[in-house]
């Protein structure tokens, strides 16, 4: 009987866990972009960074990790290789702690030649999850304050 019982519930975790399935969701979308921007020698989460410095001039650091949600290191680590390959400049401030970034001219013509094909991706990516999953995401973001 237990072990029924806990066949019933393994199935019921492992057939619709909805962490699981967005975590599935999350890694096929990711190397969807991934695969489209790697010509490019971009991934998507420095496209995203790429795009944040288009928008709004400059990319601080903290504002940016609180946006995207991405950890210190991970980001830290694609600062790192984004400046190393001229795509972005640090800007000096009067405060040391806060690591202000910009585009260099390099940064800004990948990102006009790149968006065409991150509009193929988001394309395929919509495709994918269909209207009403894409206008889920965007409830959700809205909801959880994180929408860009």
């Amino acid at each position: 009987m237990a072990r029924d019982r806990t066949e019933r519930s393994a199935a019921e975790v492992v057939g619709g866990c909805i962490a699981t399935r967005l975590r599935l969701a999350t890694r096929v979308i990711t190397k969807l972009y991934d695969d489209a921007l790697r010509p490019f020698g971009l991934t998507v989460a420095q496209m995203s960074l790429l795009a944040v410095a288009a928008h709004r001039g400059v990319l601080r650091q903290a504002e940016v990790s609180a946006q995207l949600q991405l950890d210190d290191s991970t980001l830290s680590r694609n600062l790192d290789r984004m400046r190393a390959n001229g795509w972005l400049e640090v800007v000096p401030e009067a405060d040391a702690r806060v690591h202000t970034h910009r585009l260099t001219g390099a940064g800004k013509a990948l990102f006009e030649r790149v968006v065409p094909v991150w509009r193929v991706a988001q394309r395929r990516a919509g495709e994918l999850l269909g209207r009403p999953g894409v206008e889920a995401l965007r409830r959700f973001a809205r909801a959880s304050g994180f929408e860009g």
